[in-house]
């Protein structure tokens, strides 16, 4: 009709950016892949940026790789943050070598260095992938094949659980991720999800684990948890909100 306008109210959404520590691993990776194929934008924190072009195709504009080093210091892991992410994924892992303190320098003082880097920053939601037996000792577990095995690395599991307390004390919203040994292969059967210090034994594709850490970030359901994780073939599929309103926050 003349004289007429006619306005069309269009909806501006905004990507969250999200952070991910150690996002060359083999976990990490998966991570990245999932949050781009929901729609974040992702800050790949990579210690080897020729390893992440390799790992990573070009192009992607809601992707952007920045050199990361937990061990070098929550100073340098702000820088890398930033003040556009909206949330941190901890994939990191040592890489076995003589060195003892590896672990402790990357499960423990890195994952540290990331938590009070968010605080600095005041990134508010943090999501660590640990490990089922961190806490095997109080479990009653101290003699599991797997818990020998691991502890044998420098004491990983003990570094993981003293971080995992660090986060649960630094007032961050978290979710710690506690898998079952990792597979590389294409996930089978059902995620089962289980309160703190409850699983002992079982597996899980890392597709799984991934999928579980960027659910994560979409159910307030999985805040202030520590989720411990397997998959069996027996198991009953159960929506992520389901699953994660089952555990009880301690």
């Amino acid at each position: 009709m003349e004289g007429s306008e006619i306005t069309e109210e269009v909806e501006v959404t905004v990507k969250k950016t999200i952070f991910v520590a150690g996002a060359t691993g083999n976990t990490g990776k998966r991570i990245v892949e999932q949050l781009l194929a929901k729609g974040f934008a992702v800050k790949a924190g990579v210690r080897d940026l020729d390893k992440a072009k390799t790992t990573f195709p070009g192009g992607n504009p809601s992707l952007q790789i920045v050199k990361a080093d937990v061990t070098e210091g929550s100073v340098k892991l702000a820088e890398a943050i930033g003040d556009d992410s909206d949330a941190v994924i901890c994939a990191t892992g040592f890489q076995r070598s003589w060195d003892l303190l590896a672990p402790w320098k990357v499960d423990n003082f890195g994952t540290v260095n990331l938590v009070e880097a968010c605080r600095k920053l005041g990134v508010n939601r943090f999501i660590l992938i640990s490990s089922i037996l961190v806490n095997g000792a109080a479990m009653g577990q101290i003699l599991n094949p797997a818990y020998i095995f691991l502890n044998a690395f420098g004491l990983i599991l003990i570094a993981k659980l003293q971080a995992e307390q660090y986060i649960r004390k630094s007032g961050i919203n978290y979710t710690i991720i506690r898998p079952g040994g990792l597979r590389n292969d294409p996930p089978t059967g059902n995620i089962v999800m289980e309160p703190e210090d409850t699983l002992s034994e079982g597996t899980i594709s890392r597709d799984h684990v991934a999928e579980v850490a960027v659910e994560a970030l979409v159910h307030p359901e999985a805040s202030y948890k520590v989720v411990e994780i397997v998959s069996r073939t027996d198991a009953p599929k159960r929506s992520f909100k389901d699953l994660f309103a089952s555990i009880k926050q301690r």
